[in-house]
């Protein structure tokens, strides 16, 4: 004989929810035909659950009822194996029996009681969800089939509130198994922001490619996905959110305060964010609602790369914001002064290199000032000692590694301008070092 009563399932789950006493119900089935079934059930955690009808009698061929109740927990009770019920049974020829009588016929192991079934106690809801979630079991192996259990009782609503504390544990498989069960992925917070910014926000790749293929769509005046990615430093970012939304992408959008991505990449000192955004077309020489342009943020905030970055591609230097604040200025201020050759040296070679201070020149250079630096027109201090004809400071340049083809925004070389201002000293000299054709 296989066994003698029959359970309606193999699994009893329990919706857990946080301090109240959850129960369940299932059912036993007697598969006699003439015999009563005495049946015992018994948890693996009694501390933790308790049935209802420890014991009991069933008539032949009817069924009984049994609850399983949970007690009060503040967190979901889990445990590796899971904590289950067993059921034993025995024929009862009498047909009746006492509490007591019960009790000893379980109490004395043999052959005349049977082990008819252990049903895994399971448990399940948004609760056992998001705990699951929130205290990373979600990435260990073991406890991944208990999430997706932890699935079957919840609405759709309560799995898409499941996706963003997901998306912050980074895990792709665990989004891709709430989007499966009916997590909405064009889920909108309060403020209108779609998933899209979240994901970027906590810089998992593969999550963000997972939601774009799911369907998630963007409002970009919202949700200002470039600036999120820019502020990330994250070109990939940009690159997959180019590819995916290029009709709805404006560049040069601005947020409220009138910044654009490469004002957020400025803020945080991110030159590859800076440099991928001006090859897309975004304007490096916007200004924001105060003036401000991204030079202006990355010198308050000290960043020497964006600084460096921002004046090889802007033209904004000398721009002043509606404080009348120079980059210099804000740096100045903020006692930033490792950005002085950055942002002031260059000024001070620029005058040295037109009055022919070579001592000034030479001094500049040893203090670290940068030889190449141009200022608002692309000019160089070559450009400047040369157009002016001062040959001494165009030798003195020359040896610190000047660019001799420089060229500024028009197009002129150093020896194009001393060859229009008809100084043939300086002109024969740099041709002597130009690769450039006049």
């Amino acid at each position: 004989m296989d066994r003698l009563v029959k359970p309606d399932r193999n699994e009893v789950e329990v919706v857990f929810i946080k301090s109240q006493k959850c129960s369940s119900t299932f059912k036993l089935t007697n598969l006699m035909h003439t015999m009563t079934v005495a049946v015992s059930l018994t948890t693996t955690n009694p501390s933790i659950f308790s049935i209802n009808k420890p014991f009991s009698i069933i008539p032949p061929l009817s069924s009984s009822n049994y609850i399983l109740q949970l007690t009060h927990h503040h967190h979901p009770p889990l445990s590796d194996p899971p904590d289950a019920v067993t059921v034993r049974t025995a024929m009862l020829p009498v047909g009746k029996a006492h509490h007591d009588d019960l009790r000893r016929l379980f109490s004395k192991p043999g052959p005349h009681v049977f082990r008819d079934a252990v049903l895994t106690i399971s448990l399940v809801g948004p609760t056992v969800a998001e705990f699951l979630i929130t205290t990373h079991h979600t990435q260990i192996p073991e406890s991944f089939k208990l999430f997706t259990n932890s699935l079957s009782q919840c609405t759709k609503p309560q799995v898409t509130n499941l996706i963003k504390p997901t998306i912050e544990q980074r895990n792709v498989e665990t989004v891709a198994v709430l989007i499966k069960a009916g997590a909405n992925p064009n889920f909108r917070d309060s403020t209108g922001k779609s998933l899209i910014p979240y994901a970027i926000r906590h810089g998992n790749f593969d999550i963000l490619k997972l939601l774009v293929d799911s369907g998630t769509r963007i409002e970009n005046s919202v949700d200002l996905v470039l600036h999120e990615a820019a502020a990330m430093n994250r070109i990939d970012f940009m690159e997959l959110l180019l590819d995916s939304f290029r009709d709805e992408l404006d560049v040069n959008l601005v947020n409220r305060n009138g910044e654009t991505p490469i004002h957020e990449a400025a803020i945080h000192d991110h030159v590859e964010a800076i440099e991928f955004s001006v090859s897309i077309g975004v304007n490096p020489n916007a200004i924001d609602i105060n003036g401000s342009t991204a030079l202006h943020f990355a010198a308050s905030n000290g960043n020497l790369n964006a600084v460096e970055c921002l004046l090889e591609c802007s033209n904004v230097k000398y721009v002043k914001n509606r404080f009348g604040k120079t980059a210099f200025s804000l740096a100045e201020e903020n006692k930033h002064f490792h950005l002085a050759e950055t942002l002031r040296f260059g000024d001070l070679l620029f005058r040295a290199a037109r009055v022919d201070d070579v001592h000034a020149l030479k001094r500049l250079l040893g203090e670290g000032a940068w030889v190449n630096r141009r200022d608002q027109n692309g000019w160089t201090a070559l450009h400047w000692a040369a157009f002016k004809g001062r040959i001494k400071s165009v030798k003195v340049l020359v040896d610190h590694g000047a660019w001799v083809d420089a060229v500024d925004d028009a197009g002129y070389t150093p020896l194009h301008c001393a060859v229009e201002a008809g100084h043939l000293q300086v002109a024969i000299l740099l041709m002597g070092k130009t690769s450039v054709q006049m």
